[in-house]
């Protein structure tokens, strides 16, 4: 019976990975996502709203200017026609920022503190909107309903079968896609943010090697836990991600230099 539990939780994580039909932008890494965007939209734009109406939004000092002007700048390298772009900075303390899909970014106060210049913070910013560019949070969501749905079909065979195995399959079951499938999901997620993010700051013109600075500022030289209890990569692991990116820009721009400093030059760039 052991050996039944066994084979039904690695038959049901499996179903994880089945129907990967969509593609990330830049990586054209397979996803697996089950919602439209219709429907993704319409959450992105009732939970913005939501955000919205709990917080207090900074409206025409330097920095909301700031976060709107770098905003659209990475806005328009996106070129995305259906996206309606909302810019927004937030009195939070918490050092964090984020964009629902359909475009609507929040920029925390609290970021600003690890963001030193516009290039650190079009970091952060192009980060987060690669996120709702790649669809991370619709496939956070499907990987949800499969692993529920898998988690449902095991107990019906067990409940069947072995009815006194069931809580040990929902132990191990519960186990093997926190740390078999979704932890490392998370972590995939955000080096695929970072390295969309890079390439839309070097299109929108931004310097890129200040993002190395900004998450140095943002780990704070702060020992960190095990990789493999964490949906975020250790900063070690994040910043040998950006080191990559940034030499195959570099190889495929070998002037990448001079261009960084061109702003206007990268302007009007689709992300493919």
């Amino acid at each position: 019976m052991q050996k039944m539990i066994k084979y039904i939780v690695v038959v049901c994580i499996a179903t994880l990975f089945i129907g990967c039909t969509h593609k990330a932008p830049v990586t054209k890494r397979s996803q697996m996502i089950l919602m439209s965007q219709s429907q993704e939209l319409a959450l992105g734009e009732k939970s913005y709203n939501d955000t919205l109406k709990k917080s207090k939004v900074i409206y025409n000092t330097r920095d909301a200017k700031r976060v709107k002007e770098i905003g659209y700048k990475i806005a328009r390298v996106v070129n995305r026609n259906d996206y309606k772009w909302e810019f927004n900075l937030v009195e939070n303390k918490a050092q964090n920022a984020f964009c629902l899909p359909g475009g609507k970014v929040v920029v925390y106060t609290g970021i600003l503190k690890a963001a030193k210049n516009d290039d650190q913070l079009a970091t952060v910013m192009s980060h987060e909107i690669a996120h709702a560019l790649a669809r991370h949070g619709a496939e956070r969501v499907s990987s949800g309903m499969v692993a529920n749905g898998a988690q449902l079909i095991g107990n019906i065979i067990l409940g069947s079968q072995a009815p006194h195995l069931t809580q040990s399959f929902n132990i191990a079951f519960g186990l093997g896609t926190q740390y078999g499938v979704l932890l490392p999901y998370g972590r995939v997620q955000e080096n695929e943010a970072d390295e969309i993010g890079i390439h839309l700051m070097y299109q929108a013109g931004y310097n890129i090697y200040e993002a190395l600075n900004f998450w140095k500022n943002m780990s704070g030289g702060k020992k960190e836990g095990a990789e493999f209890f964490s949906t975020h990569p250790n900063s070690s692991t994040r910043m040998a991600n950006i080191n990559r990116v940034i030499s195959e820009i570099k190889k495929s721009h070998p002037r990448m230099e001079n261009s960084i400093k061109n702003t206007s030059s990268n302007l009007g760039k689709k992300i493919n």
